[in-house]
């Protein structure tokens, strides 16, 4: 696995807005490229995933591990698709690592069906709840340009941006020395 990590994009970029366009035939050397830099990236964070437009890219892609320092179980999808959504909800905090300090509870629907395909091009599909469904809900949003922040009431959302933007630009001033 690559050890070369890569920038991660911070709000308010507007690359992390834009909707992430399907990986085609000739993106596969770029895919196999981009997967372990994003895998080694989202380790050192640490975070347990990382998508694809959170460092400048434009392809359907992320990463994942939720199986803990312990039981690592790193995770590429590639071009996935939520295919099914149960009714029932839950309510879990999120954070990200383009929102550094911030989480919220955000509601989701407690299990997904997702498919997408692997790096060699296997098909997959699985069922997911917990921890692993509400990681892999908030990556598939981040390829459609949907931050978790965006499932909150505008007040709370417009509070935790503001709060944001104050903690970049004190550390900025902090890092040049004043």
């Amino acid at each position: 696995m690559s050890d070369e990590k890569l920038p991660i994009l911070l709000v308010p970029d507007a690359r992390l807005r834009l909707k992430c366009r399907p990986v085609g035939e000739g993106d596969g050397d770029a895919v196999r490229a981009l997967a372990p830099r994003m895998l080694a990236t989202m380790y050192a964070a640490p975070g347990i995933g990382l998508a694809a437009p959170q460092v400048g890219s434009d392809l359907r892609l992320f990463v994942l591990d939720c199986g803990g320092k312990d039981t690592p179980e790193p995770m590429v999808l590639v071009n996935p698709e939520i295919i099914a959504e149960s009714q029932e909800r839950g309510i879990r905090e999120e954070g990200c690592l383009s929102l550094p300090g911030l989480y919220a509870d955000v509601e989701r629907p407690q299990r997904i069906k997702i498919r997408w395909r692997e790096l060699d091009g296997t098909r997959r599909e699985m069922e997911a709840d917990g921890l692993l469904g509400v990681c892999m809900q908030h990556e598939m949003d981040h390829l459609n340009g949907v931050l978790f922040v965006d499932h909150l009431s505008a007040l709370k959302r417009n509070m935790m941006l503001r709060k944001l933007a104050k903690d970049l630009k004190n550390k900025a001033r902090e890092a040049e020395g004043g």
